[in-house]
């Protein structure tokens, strides 16, 4: 028996069977039409059990782009279920009211919930439903589970968690209403056992799977925990063919999403507190990115699927290889949230740091099909995400990739960031890039800076510059561009790969002030290293708020601030630093009188990088074909570096 059979036995679920048991829990993606179904059908084409489609509204009152309330939502259904059909994955969807969940937006209907109880995300005191509302609801549920039954889907699974309108109705913490569905538990269970009762009716007796998402613990404070979760379960239990569970809500919104702060499979102990009690088969989820993991919880018992969405972001192909005997070239997730929820949540459509087709299967393959019809030699100056992954993409498609690297070792500073603590997973993805180059037998030189010697040597048809950016030396910070800081090149003012572990170990005693120019997780991770050491850390920073600069902070930076702040940890915010002495740090509010100071005995100023251009300038005098990628062109972003280097591989 192979070490990961165990994930692809079939599984009987109600009245279908699920060919593995390696699912996809519903998920946002900002995409609609042929480009979600594309994103699907990438995932069943490669050997996903079971997808859902992510969380639909069925009701007028909370609209959304498919309205399964009409039959408008039909045609759209149809052309997912027959292009998925081929694929042998089942496909369901994933129905809900979000209640008060929603964000305000002008001209959308008024918010409704079981009690007139904000949500955080919007903010707006919602109108306690009627009983009438109640049972108009309950009609679109069933109506939706019919629309999806006729159009070729698989089933439906009932969103009764994440803080919407039925995990509004189960916690005694958001429902304080004097009703039949308020106060008791049975009442507080009644909507939902209505909606399901509902939905088996319309559906009957068919091929049809009616699942339901439930909380397993909800971190709203009075709300229901993993115990109060279990008697929802069991509760639920012999309503349906499966119970899928996920924690979380807008009271603690990183916990819905779980980032690479919190630790791999972070949801089990709670799963394990309901499961074990339950006969239907069980759906988890929650940071679980290997295989290792997932064969190891479904031999356990605690759950018969196993649902591993963003690992099957960062690589489509996971089961496939992982059926091939391939695991070391799955492509690891190395959930920073700042490419798939992060983009989803500032931009409006997901993506991926470390995979550029992430949302774009309906344009693009996974891999480059393509072959060169003139094959270049190419030599590649860095070694980073960016010129790793360029390498890569480059040699896949046939050109004679050489890459030279500076230092004595590859990941630049994806490598540095991984160094600090609660940041190792970032550090996953270059030990990967690293197998693909060996895979693809690309010569890598290290300790080999790339200069005009190194070029004419070399002869190439080509040349890519990913070399990168080093901390600047010069005191600059953004809110006073035209002056230094004064006191910047005091002998305890260190930059943050001081930190890290470049050059001479640091004495980390006393007290210490962090200045963050640029909003990004290179000052939380200092904060780590400090408070790691026993150093009280005082964080300054541009911004309003840690991680100010991030892509939704609430998920990508979420995690991270709960951590910081439960420590012996202050945050400034929205200053700047008017100077630095040998015991303190001057700090002000821009264009105000405002001033104070901070005790300090170590300063750590984390601002903007110098891009390493010598290379390009020199370039431009040889005549020689360059392209530049990557943080040299004074960007800041793993993602931003890996997918210019695959868009330049693909299309040189």
């Amino acid at each position: 028996m192979g070490q990961y059979d165990v994930l692809f036995e079939p599984l009987q679920v109600g009245p279908i069977t699920v060919p593995n048991r390696i699912v996809r829990a519903p998920h946002s993606t900002g995409l609609t039409g042929e480009a979600l179904i594309a994103y699907h059908e990438m995932r069943g084409r490669n050997g996903v059990g079971l997808s859902t489609l992510e969380a639909t509204s069925i009701h007028p009152s909370a609209p959304g782009w498919l309205q399964m309330w009409n039959d408008s939502s039909m045609p759209f259904l149809e052309a997912l279920s027959k292009q998925i059909k081929p694929t042998g994955m089942k496909m369901l969807l994933q129905a809900y009211h979000p209640g008060a969940g929603y964000a305000e937006v002008a001209g959308m209907p008024e918010h409704w919930s079981a009690s007139a109880i904000p949500n955080p995300m919007a903010g707006v005191v919602p109108i306690a439903m009627t009983k009438a509302m109640i049972d108009d609801v309950i009609a679109a549920f069933a109506a939706a589970a019919l629309r999806c039954r006729d159009a070729g889907l698989d089933g439906l699974d009932i969103h009764a968690s994440s803080g919407y309108l039925l995990h509004e109705f189960l916690s005694p913490a958001l429902n304080k209403r004097k009703d039949d569905y308020g106060g008791s538990f049975e009442n507080r269970f009644r909507f939902t056992r209505e909606v399901i009762t509902a939905i088996r009716d319309a559906v009957g007796d068919s091929d049809f799977v009616v699942g339901v998402r439930l909380p397993n613990e909800d971190y709203v404070p009075g709300g229901i925990t993993a115990k109060e979760a279990a008697e929802i379960a069991a509760a639920a239990d012999p309503l349906v063919d499966y119970v899928s569970l996920h924690m979380g809500s807008y009271w603690r919104f990183h916990k819905l999403i779980a980032p690479a702060d919190d630790p791999l499979g972070t949801e089990m102990p709670a799963n394990e507190q309901i499961a074990p009690n339950l006969k239907s088969p069980v759906m988890v989820t929650g940071r679980i990115v290997t295989l290792d993991h997932a064969a190891h919880i479904v031999k356990s018992g605690t759950a018969a699927m196993v649902s591993m969405v963003r690992a099957l972001i960062a690589d489509p192909e996971l089961v496939k290889k992982a059926r091939a005997n391939q695991e070391g070239r799955i492509r690891p997730c190395i959930a920073t949230n700042m490419g798939c929820v992060g983009q989803l949540m500032s931009r409006g459509v997901m993506s991926c740091s470390v995979n550029h087709t992430a949302s774009k299967e309906s344009r693009m393959s996974i891999e480059p099909e393509d072959r060169t019809e003139a094959p270049k030699k190419i030599l590649v100056a860095g070694g980073g995400p960016a010129g790793l992954e360029f390498a890569r993409n480059a040699a896949l498609r046939g050109h004679q990739v050489r890459l030279f690297e500076a230092t004595k070792h590859l990941g630049g500073q994806v490598a540095l960031a991984a160094r600090a603590p609660h940041r190792a997973d970032v550090g996953t993805i270059i030990p990967w890039l690293e197998g693909e180059l060996e895979q693809l037998q690309v010569s890598v030189q290290l300790n080999v800076p790339v200069d005009e010697d190194v070029i004419r040597e070399e002869s190439p048809d080509l040349v890519v510059v990913a070399t990168g950016t080093t901390p600047r030396a010069d005191g600059f910070q953004l809110s006073t561009p035209g002056k230094a800081v004064p006191g910047y090149d005091l002998p305890h003012v260190h930059n943050s790969w001081e930190l890290f572990g470049v050059g001479p170990a640091l004495d980390l005693k006393g007290r210490a002030v962090v200045y963050d120019d640029t909003g990004s997780f290179e000052a939380i991770s200092v904060c780590d290293v400090l408070l790691e050491a026993g150093v009280p850390t005082t964080l300054v920073s541009r911004f309003d708020s840690v991680g100010g600069g991030l892509p939704y902070p609430a998920v990508t930076a979420g995690a991270a601030r709960e951590r910081l702040f439960s420590q012996d940890f202050d945050f400034v915010g929205s200053h700047y630093v008017r100077g630095i002495t040998s015991d303190s740090v001057e700090i002000g509010v821009l264009y105000t009188d405002r001033s104070r100071s901070l005790d300090a005995d170590i300063v750590v100023l984390v601002g903007y990088n110098e891009p390493n251009r010598q290379l390009p300038e020199a370039l431009a005098g040889m005549d020689i074909p360059h392209h530049v990628i990557g943080d040299v062109l004074g960007r800041n972003s793993i993602m931003n570096a890996m997918h210019a280097g695959a868009e330049l591989g693909r299309r040189i």
